[in-house]
């Protein structure tokens, strides 16, 4: 029987591959472990407390005798914990650094103590910088991150390929494209601008909404990634991304459509610092290597996603609250254009 640590278990996309791993390995034992930040949400994971073969483990990955204590005994480490937020890491970067790099290294030392077999460090095209009108991101691509956010993770990518090539540590890298889908924590696009409209504000859209993002449903992310985590080769990177490019405006555009509202609900608001244009996956390696592929096209994946969010009004009604609106107030109402 295999013991999987999933860091980050109780975020948007680490509780959704908790879900996958209980269903694809249902004798796997999970030892779920999750800060439970802002993002980190415990009710993302209540099917699974009744589980025989999970376990949650409050814990900060920078912690590393806590660590070291939930880690024993365990096969595998897939390590989804981390700062994320490029707007958040614009307004300070201290927590982007400490988590993503220093938790990132406290890992990659518990994974050598215990003979971890194999260590799957989860990333972000985003370190890859911004690309032109053409062309896509493959894995020999240069990192060009613009961002403080996407620095450390380029910053934990190098990190885990170093002990790989200087300690033979088991490490694995995947570098996805914008996920989506259920759970996902309400600043980013889709869920924002969804909860907004559902609460009758306006959706705040940056500069002129031309923004290029390759979208991908997190189940096909998720599906990606133990893919890679059983067959991937060791000291490699795969790049995981569904060919679904889309400007940030004909996202909005769609969910306005599917929730009856007209574009005077939008709000133009000042760009942010340092905005990458355009990001794009080349996959081909994934899909050659491992035989995968995408299952959910856009429009179905994103329908089922504004329903998720109309029919848990309660998830995330109680998760816009307090701190949350702090935030929103200082990053967008005073940059109407």
């Amino acid at each position: 029987m295999s013991k999987i640590f999933i860091t980050g278990a109780a975020g948007f996309i680490g509780s959704n591959f908790v879900k996958l791993i209980a269903e694809q390995r249902p004798d796997w034992k999970i030892v779920a472990y999750d800060v439970l930040s802002y993002a980190g949400n415990l009710a993302n994971l209540d099917e699974m407390m009744g589980n025989a073969n999970f376990k949650f483990i409050k814990g900060d990955i920078c912690d590393a005798d806590a660590v070291d204590k939930a880690i024993a005994g365990c096969y595998f480490v897939v390590h989804f914990a981390a700062e994320s937020h490029v707007d958040r890491s614009i307004l300070g970067c201290a927590d982007f650094i400490r988590t993503n790099i220093d938790g990132t290294r406290v890992l990659l030392d518990a994974a050598r103590k215990h003979n971890i077999k194999r260590f799957l460090q989860v990333s972000t095209d985003e370190v890859y910088g911004s690309l032109g009108k053409d062309g896509l991101f493959s894995e020999d691509s240069h990192l060009h991150p613009n961002s403080p956010y996407s620095a450390s993770k380029a910053s934990a990518d190098l990190l885990a390929l170093s002990y790989y090539h200087t300690h033979n540590t088991p490490v694995v890298v995947t570098r996805c494209s914008n996920n989506y889908g259920p759970y996902q924590f309400p600043e980013k696009l889709i869920p924002l601008f969804v909860t907004n409209l559902v609460e009758g504000k306006k959706v705040p859209v940056y500069g002129d909404g031309m923004q290029v993002r390759d979208w991908i449903h997190v189940e096909d992310h998720n599906r990606a990634i133990f893919a890679v985590l059983e067959n991937g080769n060791l000291g490699e990177v795969y790049n995981i991304g569904s060919d679904n490019e889309q400007y940030n405006i004909n996202i909005t555009k769609m969910i306005l459509k599917y929730l009856g509202k007209d574009e005077s609900s939008i709000q133009y608001v000042t760009d942010r610092p340092g905005h990458d244009r355009r990001y794009a996956i080349d996959a081909t390696k994934i899909k050659t290597q491992l035989g995968w592929r995408p299952q959910i096209d856009f429009a179905t994946g994103l329908e089922g996603t504004i329903q998720w969010y109309l029919d848990n009004k309660k998830w995330w009604s109680e998760i816009k609250t307090g701190k949350y609106l702090e935030y929103y107030k200082q990053q967008y109402s005073d940059r109407n254009k």
